[in-house]
């Protein structure tokens, strides 16, 4: 995961007990007015170069991706809709921004158009335009890159009802990238976002109510909105409730369920959730002892470098038939993860370990209060 240098918002912090474990209040400071800062001149370089956070930020696109369109004699596709976009047409401008933006069939990509036709379409107000345009500027495709007016664009779009706004907003605020930290913000953001629905901010809300960060810990919210994420084929989700289900936290315990999750966020390459199953089947003490199958996790494991894997996977050699050992291996060697498309993007957009951001968030918390 990419960390990033910023400035925290001003605001009061502090921990207190509830159900045994810390509750992280991150205040309540209302949204303040956005101010440019000095950006961080690494992690631009790193955006231009598909590296690191919101390489490539959430576009929406409802159904406005079918490029095929009736034409009259003489017409092109592009012509067509360009003189349709410059009359007025929402969908016509979110069509030309689609395919300036990737590029169709004959038509080139070409930034700069689809920034103008996106431009054109938000100025109407439309809640997809506003958010694909706000990724246009954070990522600086098509014109010069500002995260201030990428989160200005963001705030428009959430107002308007766009949840993925209200996730790409989120995370600006949680990771300070380009603009002061604000974490109270974040949350509220991706609160919004998880009541729509959004399989994201169900996670990171999730998360929040685990952790009790920005909000009373509540387990119970927690599984809830785990489940929900975990429904939706997001690993880590998957592994989260997993472990919710092993220690009995917001539901009684229950390890098949436990292993079910387990081995659907293993299939999808999560690694944690690999050499955690394969501890599972090792000790047979939560649920039935299956040598076999957790010398294969960790063999899999083991070859993304899961720490001690290689060295779990080596313990149990000896316990295993030289038959069951090379079929063990040969199974290892043919598992290929099949991640969902939710999991992918949420790699692909916002990283591999999300629920880090939080993390980081509460150490840091921490050590400005010498805690």
């Amino acid at each position: 995961m990419i960390r990033f240098a910023a400035v925290l918002l001003c605001g009061v912090f502090y921990a207190v007990a509830v159900n045994a474990q810390p509750v992280i209040d991150i205040g309540q400071d209302p949204l303040k007015d956005l101010n440019p800062k000095k950006e961080d001149s690494k992690v631009i370089e790193e955006a231009k170069e598909g590296r690191g956070i919101f390489s490539f930020m959430k576009f929406s696109f409802g159904k406005k991706e079918d490029t095929s369109v009736r034409l009259e004699e003489g017409e092109t596709v592009e012509s067509r809709l360009v003189k349709e976009a410059e009359a007025g047409s929402v969908d016509s401008q979110l069509l030309l921004g689609y395919i300036y933006l990737y590029g169709d069939k004959d038509i080139p990509q070409d930034y700069k158009k689809a920034f103008h036709y996106y431009s054109l379409a938000a100025e109407q107000d439309d809640k997809i335009a506003v958010n694909n345009l706000g990724s246009l500027y954070y990522s600086g495709i098509g014109t010069e890159r500002s995260t201030v007016k990428a989160a200005q664009m963001f705030e428009k779009a959430v107002s308007l009802g766009n949840n993925e706004a209200a996730v790409n907003l989120a995370f600006i605020y949680l990771t300070g990238m380009g603009l002061p930290k604000n974490y109270s913000r974040a949350v509220s953001l991706f609160e919004i976002a998880a009541n729509d629905a959004n399989p994201t901010a169900q996670f990171m809300l999730g998360y929040a109510y685990y952790k009790g960060f920005g909000v009373k810990r509540d387990l119970r919210k927690a599984f809830s909105l785990m489940r929900e994420a975990a429904g939706r084929n997001y690993d880590d989700a998957q592994y989260i409730l997993a472990n919710m289900y092993i220690n009995g936290e917001g539901v009684a315990k229950n390890y098949g369920n436990a292993v079910k999750f387990l081995s659907a966020a293993a299939n999808q390459g999560n690694l944690e959730a690999m050499t955690e199953l394969g501890d599972i089947l090792v000790n047979g003490v939560v649920y039935t002892q299956n040598i076999y199958e957790a010398h294969v996790w960790f063999n899999i494991a083991s070859v993304s470098g899961a720490p001690k894997a290689a060295q779990k996977r080596d313990a149990l050699e000896k316990a295993l038939k030289i038959e069951e050992l090379l079929q063990a291996q040969s199974q290892a060697e043919r598992f290929v993860e099949k991640p969902s498309e939710v999991t992918i993007y949420i790699r692909e957009t916002f990283g591999d370990n999300i629920r880090g951001y939080i993390d980081e968030a509460i150490s840091d918390i921490r050590k400005k209060r010498g805690v």
